[in-house]
């Protein structure tokens, strides 16, 4: 038992439950671009910015930075500076020398560091003050928790963009 009573057990059981579901998510999003050329991946097939190698990129890229946010709180980020929003454009496309399996390796890459942190945190409560941003209220807080949570949800909310990118692509249909 821990100082506050709570089983090791438990909290290693949500820890664990956290990051199966994220590898879930992370998996259906690596079958939904499964066989694409780096043509294919750099598509766009609805009027957004999305195409496949980006919906990638992305969640990769947020996952990393989520994660450092866990560890070392808002890093500071301007979100109304021109470099910024271009930076967070680019996320969602596959630039110049950047392909599909690369995205891939980055994704796995992220994972695992994810998975090798979230298992090193001493608990799922340390908390950290969320950026200054329109989208978060005010001197809001998340434990380690909630942003594994909000990973998961970008994850889940992405995949829904992905099913419908490859969908209007080929045709190929993750579920269903």
């Amino acid at each position: 038992m821990t100082a506050q009573g709570t089983d090791t057990r438990t909290i290693d059981t949500e820890r664990e439950t956290l990051l199966r579901v994220l590898e879930e998510q992370r998996g259906n999003l690596r079958y939904t671009v499964r066989g694409l050329t780096d043509e294919q991946a750099r598509q766009r097939t609805t009027v957004s910015a999305l195409c496949l190698g980006g919906v990638v990129k992305h969640v990769a890229r947020g996952e990393k930075s989520w994660v450092r946010f866990i560890l070392e709180g808002d890093p500071g980020t301007d979100y109304e500076s021109p470099e910024t929003y271009a930076a967070h454009e680019d996320s969602f496309r596959l630039l110049e020398g950047e392909t599909l399996q690369g995205m891939l390796k980055e994704y796995t890459r992220v994972a695992a560091e994810t998975e090798r942190i979230v298992r090193e945190l001493p608990d799922l409560e340390a908390a950290q003050k969320l950026p200054t941003a329109p989208w978060f209220p005010e001197e809001a807080s998340w434990t380690a928790r909630e942003v594994l949570l909000h990973i998961i949800a970008e994850n889940a909310q992405h995949n829904g963009h992905a099913d419908i990118i490859r969908e209007a692509l080929d045709g190929q249909k993750t579920m269903g």
